[in-house]
């Protein structure tokens, strides 16, 4: 009687073992799986609060602009190089061709 108790609990820790085994190893879901799944969710909510930042400054900026006609003029031509038709625009670049900002 106690060798069949003996038998039939270490098949069910021995499945168990082996079932632990598979879940931490071979699983769709394994170790690291999960470790990788975290470490993008990490990325992704640095992401996602570089991208509020941003969206809080063209708030703001939208808001200023859309203050006065004079902020308007000016940003046109700044952003845009937008010009008057008797005006001429020169557009300075450093040595790597990307437009010089004050």
């Amino acid at each position: 009687m106690n060798r069949i108790l003996n038998s039939r609990y270490r098949f069910y820790i021995l499945t168990g073992v082996g079932f632990l085994f598979w879940m931490l190893f071979f699983d769709a879901n394994d170790l690291r799986s999960q470790f990788r799944n975290w470490w993008k969710a990490e990325e992704l909510d640095d992401e996602k609060a570089y991208f509020q930042e941003q969206i809080e400054a063209v708030r703001a900026e939208r808001k200023e602009v859309l203050g006065s006609q004079q902020l308007r003029v000016k940003y046109a031509r700044e952003k845009y190089l937008m010009k008057k038709r008797n005006e001429d625009v020169y557009v300075l670049v450093d040595e790597n061709g990307e437009p010089i900002e004050k």
